[in-house]
């Protein structure tokens, strides 16, 4: 944060925020200009914020797929153990909305995944279960290192919030003195 100084990265390239331990010393470092430095915290902290609102875009959706991989394994998983079985099984899927459809599935050992983008590829279930259990565990992954990073800006927005007190303070203490110097 001070001029001429590269920012510490961490978390993504996320900028590490600087704790102002000595505030005459960091001001000096600013020419003592209140104003630009304030600047200078302000940028951060927006910075911080979009961060956090596309980490939390991310999580949303992280959260709405974890669940729907684990339903798409729990089915795989389902038949597959039933590919050996001489009995249709009868269930209901879903069409669209609320819409379901009763049907009958003989016993298979093929499976078709959809991909998104317009794609569905045919699979066996062991294949669907690998590529699905790695989707699934890879999701999880990303979620959890999701809510590192947002720990991690939640933290660098408050000591950035923290830094823009200590310069206003600052700020006001020098106002005052100078009122008193020219009394």
């Amino acid at each position: 944060m001070k001029p001429g100084t590269e920012e510490t990265k961490s978390h993504l390239g996320i900028p590490k925020a600087i704790f102002i331990e000595n505030i005459d010393k960091f001001m000096k470092d600013y020419s003592e200009s209140s104003q630009v430095a304030m600047k200078k915290l302000d940028e951060s902290y927006q910075k911080y914020r979009v961060m956090e609102a596309n980490l939390s875009q991310k999580k949303k959706r992280l959260m709405q797929q974890i669940p729907e991989l684990q339903s798409t394994l729990d089915i795989v998983k389902h038949l597959d153990d039933r590919k050996k079985s001489t009995e249709a099984m009868t269930t209901k899927f879903l069409l669209a909305g609320s819409l379901y459809a009763k049907a009958k599935i003989p016993p298979t050992d093929k499976v078709c995944l959809w991909l998104g983008a317009n794609v569905m590829l045919t699979y066996t279930t062991e294949e669907a279960l690998k590529l699905v259990q790695k989707n699934h565990d890879s999701a999880e992954q990303k979620m959890k290192e999701v809510n590192q990073d947002l720990n991690f800006l939640r933290d660098q927005s408050t000591t950035t919030e923290v830094s823009m007190a200590q310069v206003y303070n600052w700020e006001v203490k020098n106002k005052k003195k100078l009122k008193e110097g020219d009394n």
